[in-house]
């Protein structure tokens, strides 16, 4: 085992993982109180940093950060005159982590009123109620920080292939999960919400537009075991049954959600890939389905002092010349598109249903070709072709149907038309 994955055991630790989840609790809902609100509750979360899980500023008196520090077990709080207050995390109640809170608050010059009752949780106690005797066991939690620090790198990384609006990479504290958002630009059904100790407009406000997410929970809600977990919503059609990697992931039927081990993601020969294959497939799967506009959303992955390439302003009708020619590979019954950019291959597939009609059924773009047209200009010469030969296409792609659906132009090709 190396502490970038170290092995969790939900159940060995878990009586410790509900009291420092209520601990976080407090302190987020303090933050929420005090901080102006922020698109879909970003303004309450918390961010893994090295040392453990800290709020950033918390616009209250002179300006307060509060750290769970994980490595020294403290609750440390700071402010912008200078001030520094910390006390002890161990075995407690929460009703005296709640009273020390306070008074760290207080001393700090701040304000300490905040909402005193747990949300997302069953049977919710009032914080200053809460007199039961809780572990803390320092080991556990600190196997937790060293996971949340590996899972939270590549979370980042995954985050930065995407154009259109994301989330930050941040830690929920009603649910306990550390999570990462991408969102379509289109609004969204409104949500059912009726979620356990939340309030209803919290949660309609939190999905009221389409949303592909992931993240990870140390384990509770309905698993005994840390996992990672994707969803979208709203869910298109075929979402549950798509294909996604790695082999260890599936669909949970009773959490309407896909879910990854983390002992799959811990033991893999490569940790740091099988996480990214769950992220790259479970939100293709949802971008692909529910006919997301990929081309415009998606760009490469970021690497440290590469820019990304600019594709503002550029002309489709005259692709560079370094971006390679589209090339076709026709078959009696079955054929596709490919173009190779930068020695990385892009394809479309197609299939023939007599001689008057093209059936496009898959389009594929590597990720390293986001962000430059590629699946577009794909697109491009089926439609070019299929003007020339007399034949129709039926896009059956969800990415070629949404690229002709934006290109009224080319529509003169549809079936039907």
């Amino acid at each position: 085992m190396s502490n970038k994955w170290p092995n969790l055991d939900y159940l060995s630790w878990r009586e410790t993982c509900s009291a420092l989840h209520l601990y976080l609790q407090i302190a987020g809902k303090y933050r929420l109180a005090h901080t102006p609100w922020l698109n879909h509750s970003w303004n309450a979360t918390f961010y893994v940093t090295p040392n453990g899980l800290a709020s950033s500023p918390i616009p209250d008196g002179p300006g307060i950060e509060i750290l769970f520090d994980f490595r020294e077990h403290m609750v440390v709080g700071t402010c912008g005159e200078g001030r520094r207050a910390s006390f002890v995390l161990g075995p407690s109640t929460v009703a005296a982590f709640h009273a020390n809170f306070v008074a760290l608050i207080t001393e700090l010059g701040g304000t300490p009123t905040f909402d005193g009752s747990p949300n997302e949780v069953p049977y919710p106690v009032p914080f200053v109620e809460d007199h039961r005797e809780r572990p803390y066991d320092r080991d556990a939690v600190q196997r937790f920080h060293h996971a949340l620090v590996a899972v939270d790198k590549v979370f980042k990384t995954f985050r930065t292939s995407f154009l259109g609006k994301s989330s930050p990479v941040h830690l929920f504290w009603g649910a306990l999960d550390l999570a990462v958002t991408r969102f379509s630009g289109r609004r969204a059904p409104l949500h059912p919400a009726g979620i356990p100790a939340l309030p209803d407009d919290v949660a309609r406000e939190a999905y009221d537009r389409e949303v592909s997410s992931a993240g990870f929970w140390p384990g509770g809600g309905g698993i005994d075991y840390p996992a990672f977990y994707a969803y979208a919503y709203p869910a298109p059609n075929g979402f549950r049954s798509a294909s996604v990697q790695p082999d260890a992931a599936f669909w949970s039927e009773g959490l309407s959600e896909f879910v990854l081990p983390y002992d799959a993601v811990q033991s893999a020969a490569d940790p740091d890939a099988a996480l990214m294959a769950f992220l790259v497939s479970t939100y293709e799967a949802a971008a692909d389905l529910g006919e997301w506009d990929r081309d415009l959303l998606e760009c490469a992955q970021g690497r440290p002092r590469q820019v990304r390439s600019a594709d503002a302003g550029l002309v489709a009708d005259a692709p560079a010349a370094s971006d390679g020619t589209v090339e076709r590979e026709d078959g009696a019954s079955k054929g596709r598109y490919r173009l190779v950019v930068d020695g990385v291959e892009a394809e479309m597939t197609y299939s023939r249903a007599g001689e008057g009609l093209i059936i496009i059924d898959h389009t594929e773009v590597p990720a390293a070709l986001r962000g430059r047209k590629v699946g577009e200009r794909l697109v491009r010469q089926a439609v070019e072709d299929a003007r020339r030969e007399g034949v129709a296409i039926m896009p059956l792609c969800p990415f070629a149907k949404a690229q002709i659906g934006r290109h009224p132009e080319w529509q003169d090709v549809l079936r039907g038309s």
